[in-house]
């Protein structure tokens, strides 16, 4: 694969720092009260969403799961509607209504997020046949945990997908964990990735701390979805700082396993010493896009708080007409 330009680098930079800055403002909302409902914050598995979003295409769709912040996020969501939506206000992506775990925005190509564990992978199968079947060259990426990974609906999805040589690209974030069951005590054949062989499809376990590495397989997946060679299973190892939900003290984890993953494997940190390193960025441009998201973040909070209450009658009339 080429090495990525600097634009594009500076550019999955700023995407790692916003879906940080998004979500951990909003632990913090939710631990004052003003997020209700459900948050799974994706912190520490940010690098997915930004390599895997930035290798595909605007014509192209994501499915996405219950921790699917960072998805949004790195697709292009606008960040006001997505907070307005975990504040349940009218303004959000869905009138208030889905709250953190379904965002959808069609423009985008996000056919939403899914609180159902591996809710979304059976909804691979129909968006990649309708894919083939329009025939202009659309491919879906499906992120999943490891937990969904050992549910029915992934085998049959991914077997129907492979007979029908679907343009969809299965992307397994193994952070390690299904709430508290630790994934290696879950499975007898440890490395999700390694099922792609079941299927006659090609499978990739790759870093999934490094946003490169996690662009150019989704690259090279892509285009052979895109030359009509079906379906890739890519499984991406990565790590949840937090736990299940801000509620969750994730007592079920070693103190040396979380320290470990946060000082050695943080995706975000990592990718600055990077571009530190290879001269890509200066201390100071850091600081820049660092104010300039935090600013970004300010807005949406604001945006979010000013903004009015769904309307129970007008709630009741869009019901009807449904």
């Amino acid at each position: 694969m080429a090495r990525l330009s600097n634009e594009v680098m500076i550019k999955m930079l700023k995407k790692l720092i916003e879906i940080r800055r998004f979500e951990e403002k909003a632990i913090q909302l939710y631990k004052t009260g003003k997020i209700w409902g459900y948050l799974h914050p994706c912190i520490g598995q940010e690098a997915i969403p930004v390599g895997a979003c930035q290798a595909i295409e605007i014509k192209d769709y994501i499915i996405s799961n219950h921790r699917g912040h960072g998805h949004c996020i790195a697709r292009g969501a606008d960040m006001g509607k997505m907070m307005a939506e975990l504040f349940g206000k009218s303004t959000g992506y869905c009138k208030g209504r889905s709250g953190s775990m379904h965002i959808t925005d069609m423009e985008l190509g996000i056919l939403g997020e899914n609180g159902i564990v591996g809710g979304g992978i059976p909804i691979s199968v129909g968006a990649g046949l309708s894919c083939k079947m329009d025939g202009k060259g659309n491919v879906v990426v499906c992120f999943f945990g490891d937990g969904a990974a050992n549910n029915g609906v992934f085998h049959e999805s991914l077997n129907m997908s492979a007979i029908f040589k679907l343009p969809v690209i299965y992307i397994c974030e193994n952070n390690m964990y299904a709430i508290s069951m630790r994934s290696a005590d879950s499975v007898a054949c440890r490395d999700v990735g390694k099922r792609s062989c079941a299927y006659g499809i090609p499978g990739h376990i790759i870093d999934g701390s490094d946003p490169v590495k996690i662009y150019n397989t989704v690259k090279r997946a892509a285009g052979h979805a895109r030359d009509g060679r079906g379906p890739s299973l890519i499984e991406a190892k990565t790590y949840r700082f937090y736990g299940h939900h801000p509620n969750d003290p994730a007592e079920y984890r070693g103190r040396e396993e979380v320290e470990y993953y946060i000082s050695e494997r943080d995706p975000v940190a990592n990718f600055k010493g990077r571009m530190f390193e290879e001269k890509i960025i200066t201390e100071e441009e850091i600081k820049k896009i660092e104010s300039e998201v935090d600013k970004k973040i300010k807005d949406a909070v604001a945006f979010a708080e000013k903004s009015p209450e769904p309307e129970l009658e007008k709630f009741l009339k869009e019901i009807e007409q449904i």
